[in-house]
């Protein structure tokens, strides 16, 4: 939603999609009805996506910037890895983005910019989150590949790999123990000794998407705070 309305603040309209209807609703709200319009949809049903892209069809015609961002994380260890957990991982993180993309194509414009999230996990390991980080390497493959797949259409594809960002999603799925901890070890683990904001990577995915960039294509920018560039040994 912070990107939304980053977006709508340089004068975009913004076409917001989620699975969920409440918060859809509410981000809508939020991001504001003049410049926004928000169409329910899982990206991980290709009949949703295809219904998702006949209204933005219908009401603008054109896109000129995706930002795909859609994506879940779930924890679990090799020995307990199910083949439920593999294929919805795979399902929204990677299969859901690919036809994201993909179904875009029709109507977006030459010169457009396409932002992906990937993640830090596509070039570091967890513990319990090996599917969610191959989601992640996937993700950031496609914006290397999907360049050149575009060149003609001087399309630029961009991956924004962020680290922990500080968002409710973190504090809801952890006990308040279970936060406090999470939130020392990231103290420890950062160079910059914090969490990243939802605003520090709203403004790295509209640099992305301005011709501010018009000279960067298939790169993966960390918005991470350095984590991804240290290795971390504990004494």
């Amino acid at each position: 939603m912070s990107t939304a309305k980053r977006f709508v603040s340089e004068g975009a309209y913004v076409f917001i999609t989620d699975s969920d209807k409440k918060g859809l609703d509410k981000a809508v709200l939020d991001v504001g009805q003049n410049a926004s319009s928000g169409i329910q949809g899982d990206v991980s049903n290709l009949a949703d996506l295809d219904k998702m892209y006949d209204i933005v069809r219908d009401q603008k015609g054109h896109i000129d910037i995706l930002f795909a961002n859609a994506g879940i994380v779930q924890f679990a260890p090799l020995g307990k890895i199910s083949e439920e957990h593999f294929d919805k991982l795979f399902s929204i993180n990677v299969k859901g983005l690919l036809f994201t993309v993909q179904k875009a194509l029709p109507i977006f414009s030459d010169g457009g910019s396409i932002i992906l999230t990937s993640s830090i996990g596509a070039s570091k390991g967890a513990e319990e989150l090996s599917i969610y980080h191959v989601t992640k390497a996937a993700i950031r493959s496609f914006a290397r590949c999907w360049i050149l797949d575009l060149k003609h259409r001087k399309i630029r594809v961009n991956a924004v790999s962020p680290d922990t960002i500080d968002t409710p999603f973190v504090y809801r799925t952890l006990s308040k123990e279970q936060s406090e901890q999470f939130l020392n070890n990231v103290v420890k683990s950062t160079p910059m000794g914090r969490m990243g904001t939802v605003d520090e990577v709203s403004k790295a995915v509209l640099f992305l998407a301005s011709d501010d960039s018009s000279y960067i294509t298939g790169i993966e920018l960390f918005v991470d705070g350095g984590v991804a560039q240290i290795w971390t040994v504990e004494l």
